[in-house]
């Protein structure tokens, strides 16, 4: 039984972590007999959108950590506090909460930062080979945060016009479809599509599924 990590970044798949990726990832780690804790940092919220209109919240603002709990059902914890040794995996849904609150992305394009408590968690977790997954747009923030470390295997889905952003961080880059992950044995990270892929929540079930199993088989 390993101790899993999840980095959630608010509630919604327009301004935080996606919720299906987010659950089924919870699903898929007890299925398999894993334990997982949920951290997120407590910041404000880049920005806040109206999931039944899509349009932006001009007057409202919310808190990252608040708005994860959501999904943590109220088991979440500031990023801040993530120990790298008390755990034995580290993993990042998607969503746009990735590019928002877990990054600058969608503010400053290709010049963009990671979090720094997270950036340095993630690369405490590389350096001790323990195994890291990510789904959807999420190896976006692998990518920025491990780019020091050249050819590691990620996805972005099917699409090849998505390879760019994370080939000119120096990853390899690697079509998949919703049910599959590409598994990169030697630098212990594996990443599925989920929503970057047509809307597929079956499939998207497959690939974490199979994703979760492939992280433990690089303990």
């Amino acid at each position: 039984m390993a101790r899993v990590a999840i980095i959630l970044s608010g509630c919604g798949y327009l301004d935080g972590s996606e919720i299906h990726e987010s659950v089924l990832c919870m699903v898929m780690l007890a299925r398999h007999g894993h334990q997982y804790m949920c951290f997120a940092p407590d910041v404000e919220q880049s920005k806040v959108v109206n999931h039944l209109t899509e349009y932006e919240s001009q007057q409202e603002t919310r808190n990252v950590l608040v708005e994860s709990a959501r999904i943590a059902r109220g088991k979440v914890s500031s990023l801040e506090s993530l120990k790298d040794a008390d755990f034995d995996a580290l993993l990042l849904p998607g969503g746009s909460g990735a590019l928002l609150n877990l990054s600058d992305f969608v503010e400053k394009g290709p010049s963009y930062g990671v979090n720094n408590t997270l950036k340095n968690t993630i690369l405490k977790f590389y350096q001790a080979k323990k195994p890291i997954g990510a789904t959807c747009i999420a190896p976006i923030i692998l990518a920025r945060a491990l780019e020091g470390h050249k050819g590691i295997r990620m996805t972005l889905g099917s699409n090849p016009a998505n390879k760019d952003e994370l080939e000119k961080l120096g990853m390899k880059a690697e079509l998949a479809k919703v049910h599959e992950c590409v598994v990169d044995g030697d630098h212990h990270i594996v990443t599925t599509p989920c929503y970057m892929e047509p809307s597929d929540l079956a499939g998207m079930s497959v690939g974490i599924e199979a994703m979760i199993t492939s992280l433990f088989a690089q303990r």
